[in-house]
């Protein structure tokens, strides 16, 4: 019996050593060297990039990371390395399997119908971020977004969303937990704010091609818009990246009153990488320039203009609507 504990504890041995083996420091440093590639070559301010990248491998070299074992810890110890330099809260690294494989796919493979209708059932299991709609008393509408799904997803349910409160006298947008998403979606909301002259929300400069790309309020949306109706966009912390961008743009063009807490603060635009087997790290790419203010809400967030405890935005933006439509 002694032996047979004596063998299956050599076995166990020779695989946590194999395991160990596999993701020895030459391993982490491959890791690291990939990422260094991918930040110097893609972030949006390369300087930063330099930073961070140099940063990583101190840390590596001082034997910091020499007692992590688990690949998804290390990832987690990665991220929270490069934000300490960047700040930059799009910056990340993970350990996802599936992520992986998906990214991995050829590209024909990945712009197939096939992926479209794997995307598509994922996020309209969401209902694509828009989770609640109602005519509040005073007739005044009230949509609560969650998320921004792009409008090749979506689109249609944004258009059924905006006229269901088409006829509403104020309109109030609840982002207080909004998680981000794709500006094709404010896009098409924000349409629906103006009448059918073309209005310049934002600039978008991307670093790999080092280029600006423009995006305008379309002149034509489906359905009844609504360019006069006093607008009131809810805010808290949670508020981050394109739920962010919505309420800068609103706030800057003065077309709504942003009433809650000052927002997250991730205003840079990017997208996810392999890295090395497993490893994802998703690198800002690009940054977002609002053409009113020339800059944008990275690190500050968005500052709302009632700053009050979120749990109270919704009833003091309702209150305030009352009072608007009663002068008026």
């Amino acid at each position: 019996m002694k032996n047979l504990f004596l063998i299956i504890f050599i076995l166990l041995s020779n695989i946590s050593f194999s395991q160990n083996k596999d993701f020895d420091k030459s391993y982490k440093k491959e890791l690291i060297d990939s990422i260094a590639y991918q930040l110097n070559d893609k972030y949006v301010f390369p300087d930063v990039a330099h930073l961070m990248a140099s940063n990583l491998l101190k840390r590596l070299e001082r034997g910091e990371y020499n007692e992590i074992t688990n690949k998804k810890i290390f990832a987690d110890s990665l991220k929270s390395h490069l934000f300490k330099v960047s700040k930059d809260k799009h910056i990340g690294v993970s350990y996802d399997e599936e992520l992986a494989l998906q990214l991995n796919k050829p590209k024909e493979e990945k712009n197939s119908a096939e992926n479209f209708k794997r995307i598509n059932e994922r996020v309209r299991k969401f209902n694509y971020g828009f989770e609640e709609l109602k005519i509040m008393k005073g007739n005044v509408g009230y949509v609560k977004i969650t998320g921004f799904s792009p409008t090749k997803y979506g689109g249609k349910t944004a258009t059924s969303a905006m006229q269901f409160v088409s006829n509403c006298d104020a309109l109030i947008f609840d982002l207080r937990v909004n998680y981000g998403g794709d500006d094709t979606m404010i896009q098409l909301l924000i349409s629906y704010l103006y009448s059918n002259e073309p209005v310049h929300l934002t600039d978008f400069y991307h670093r790999k091609e080092n280029k600006t790309t423009q995006s305008w309020t379309l002149p034509y949306v489906q359905g009844k818009k609504m360019p006069n109706i006093p607008v009131y966009v809810l805010t808290s912390n949670k508020t981050i990246s394109a739920g962010e961008e919505f309420a800068y743009d609103l706030k800057n063009l003065k077309r709504a009153t942003l009433v809650g807490e000052t927002t997250a603060g991730a205003a840079n635009f990017g997208e996810e990488f392999v890295a090395k087997d497993n490893f994802i790290v998703w690198i800002p790419t690009g940054r977002a320039i609002n053409p009113n203010t020339e800059t944008n809400w990275e690190g500050k967030g968005v500052e709302p203009n009632i700053k009050i405890n979120s749990e109270k935005a919704l009833e003091t933006a309702y209150k305030m609507a009352l009072e608007k439509l009663e002068a008026e």
